[in-house]
């Protein structure tokens, strides 16, 4: 885990950060539904996991750009962006309805990085504990499916985390909507840290990394 400190003074978004986490601490959230008809089309003729194939995608499209990768040191008052950040997902045990998370870190290689989330994937089967470990990985951000609804909008509240910076991404079923198929992706981040460009950004580069991915 590698970082660097921001000088707050010559940060471009000095005046924002300062409001946003002084004066007014909130955070900005977003649900759009995206079209994923070719990813899902590919994913069915490689013989790959669409899951898998969007939550790389996800993360590197996170990791092209500082603004999603800001952190806060809360005892040196610091203001960081780290080298990289990694997905924290999930799984789900039917038996209990509660899930386990799982810690993949990035790989810029997709079929390393593929295999990694397969193999942490079975392992997390193996335990219905939460094991939530935040303290250990702090350069890590929320990637959640709800496998069990196409949702229209969903809001995250961290009345309690004022500071804390790292994205939060979810993400439901696909449906047909005028022969397409569309995901709802919601996209929560720190107001501090991001306005409602960076937020709508994010579906913009997933829309462009799928189209990339594919060819």
């Amino acid at each position: 885990m590698n970082y660097k400190v921001i000088d707050k003074e010559k940060y471009y978004r000095k005046g924002v950060f300062r409001h946003f986490s002084e004066d007014c601490h909130c955070s900005t959230s977003m649900t759009a539904r995206i079209d994923v008809t070719e990813l899902v089309h590919y994913s069915k003729e490689k013989g790959t996991k669409f899951y898998i194939n969007f939550l790389y995608i996800l993360s590197k499209v996170l990791n092209s750009r500082e603004d999603y990768r800001m952190g806060y040191l809360c005892k040196t008052n610091e203001l960081i962006c780290y080298d990289m950040i990694n997905p924290t997902q999930y799984v789900f045990h039917e038996e209990t309805e509660t899930c386990t998370p799982v810690y993949t870190k990035y790989n810029e290689n997709y079929e390393s990085f593929y295999v990694n989330v397969l193999n942490d994937i079975e392992d997390a089967k193996k335990t219905n504990e939460y094991m939530l470990d935040m303290e250990n990985h702090p350069n890590w951000f929320d990637a959640s499916y709800i496998s069990w609804l196409s949702y229209d909008s969903l809001n995250i509240e961290l009345p309690d985390a004022n500071m804390f910076l790292a994205p939060i991404i979810t993400w439901g079923k696909y449906r047909e909507e005028n022969g397409k198929l569309v995901m709802p992706v919601s996209v929560r981040l720190n107001h501090a840290i991001a306005d409602g460009y960076l937020v709508a950004n994010v579906f913009r580069l997933l829309e462009k990394e799928i189209k990339s991915f594919i060819k």
